[in-house]
């Protein structure tokens, strides 16, 4: 085995034994680069290794690039996404949606779980923030659910899994971190969004059909509501007003994007005075609002960006040591051919999503995984959205599925842990299909870029 393979191997193993350490991921990533940087000189300085490493070519690079991050256009976009999708927790939407849906899909057998999964799709269509949509669904429809004779599992199973769909529906900030990593033309901002937009409606679409086969198959797990009020113009005209706000905001955000009319980071700032706006007219809007926004978008933002600088310090030392070169001819030297490359590549994305939280992720392993699928002749904007299908499900797997933790913090006291595992199960297996069908049908992802740019 060669010193660069062992020395790789040793970064990633020193990196994992770490992990369990209880330090800060960001500290970790950061800490295990200085680490290597230290063996790798020594090695070549004191021990003659046949390594071409030092300090400029690796760590020496990390305040550069960070410069580079700090100057990144399209990395405005993300905080403020965040703190659009934040106002929007606190304007009261998500409520007025559930008060009167509720009355739209009450006579439906599985009802109260549609509307949440309805409201969650357009909710995740004006945040991606995984946290706040967790657990305002969580908050917002368990209490109803459990009062009305729910299964536990179906439960919380389905306000956990629709609150995590707004890391794949545009606007993500998840397909932001993406597109910057992968610095290409060939899938920018709006390349991804484009093409996450019908695998993030199908799984919605997946959820609700889900559902409503199970009410129908074992009716006691979600009964018809019994105090349900009668379904008329006027309900749906109720569901038409409480709707149109969000609607409007999504195709003001979305739409401009779609229409080349603004930049994915100029339709940012569009959206979060939009998200202000809302809160407005809903009389939500405060200086303590407004105060509680700012806190909250910069600590979800700083918690990202301090990510950023240990996987940059990582990434660029894991380079220097050769690990490109390593990961590139691992892969490539699969006995597989390409088809078995990809599905490779995507089991082991969903194997490390049980212990490592997408940005991580995202951070390290894309960037170096990218290059060798784009090497075998994969369009890249499909293989980035099956990258973050997989990435999605790592929201609800155990023992590291923050969405878990989430809906925990807000479950009545009679929902346990057991209730939720159980209850995200079936969505995950949903989830690991929409994956396959997007894998056997690429057109689902390709199909609206290619009608954009006229392919």
């Amino acid at each position: 085995m060669e010193i660069t393979t062992i020395f790789v191997i040793g970064m990633f193993a020193t990196f994992g034994f770490l992990l369990f350490s209880g330090f800060p991921v960001a500290w970790v990533l950061a800490g295990t680069a200085v680490i290597w940087t230290f063996i790798g000189i020594v090695s070549v300085e004191q021990f003659g290794a046949d390594l071409w490493f030092d300090w400029g070519s690796s760590i020496g690079l990390v305040p550069e690039r960070l410069w580079g991050l700090v100057g990144s256009e399209t990395l405005v976009a993300l905080p403020m996404f965040i703190f659009m999708g934040i106002m929007l927790d606190q304007s009261g939407v998500a409520e007025r949606l559930m008060t009167n849906m509720v009355k739209l899909f009450g006579g439906v057998r599985g009802g109260y779980a549609v509307t949440v999964i309805v409201i969650g799709v357009l909710l995740a269509a004006t945040t991606g923030i995984i946290g706040a949509s967790v657990v305002l669904l969580g908050m917002l429809s368990l209490p109803i659910m459990m009062r009305s004779g729910y299964s536990k599992e179906l439960a919380v199973g389905t306000a956990c899994a629709t609150g995590t769909l707004g890391i794949l529906i545009p606007p993500s900030i998840m397909l932001v971190l993406m597109a910057d990593r992968l610095a290409t033309p060939e899938a920018s901002v709006g390349d991804l969004f484009m093409g996450a937009f019908f695998p993030g409606i199908m799984l919605g679409a997946m959820y609700v059909t889900y559902v409503l086969v199970l009410a129908y198959l074992k009716p006691s797990v979600a009964p018809v509501m019994e105090d349900r009020a009668k379904v008329d113009w006027s309900v749906a005209w109720d569901v038409v007003k409480a709707v149109l706000p969000t609607a409007g905001l999504i195709l003001l955000v979305l739409g401009s994007i779609f229409a080349g009319v603004a930049t994915p980071t100029e339709a940012s700032g569009v959206g979060a005075a939009g998200a202000m706006a809302l809160a407005a007219a809903n009389k939500r809007l405060s200086l303590s609002v407004i105060k509680d926004t700012l806190y909250s978008t910069t600590k979800t933002a700083s918690f990202i960006f301090a990510i950023f600088v240990g996987a940059t310090a990582f990434s660029v030392v894991l380079r220097g040591l050769g690990g490109d070169e390593v990961i590139a001819d691992a892969l490539t030297g699969l006995p597989f051919g390409p088809d078995g490359v990809l599905i490779t590549i995507l089991f082991i994305v969903f194997l490390l999503g049980f212990f490592l939280d997408w940005v991580e992720i995202t951070l390290i392993i894309l960037p170096l995984v990218a290059p060798v699928v784009q090497g075998l002749g994969f369009d890249l904007v499909w293989f980035t959205i099956l990258f973050a299908v997989c990435l999605q499900t790592s929201f609800l797997t155990p023992p590291v599925g923050f969405a878990l933790f989430y809906i925990k913090g807000v479950c009545p006291p009679e929902i346990k842990v057991t209730h939720i595992y159980k209850g995200v199960a079936p969505f995950i297996l949903l989830q690991v299909l929409g994956l396959g069908l997007i894998y056997y049908f690429p057109q689902i992802v390709t199909w609206l870029p290619n009608i954009a740019y006229g392919n």
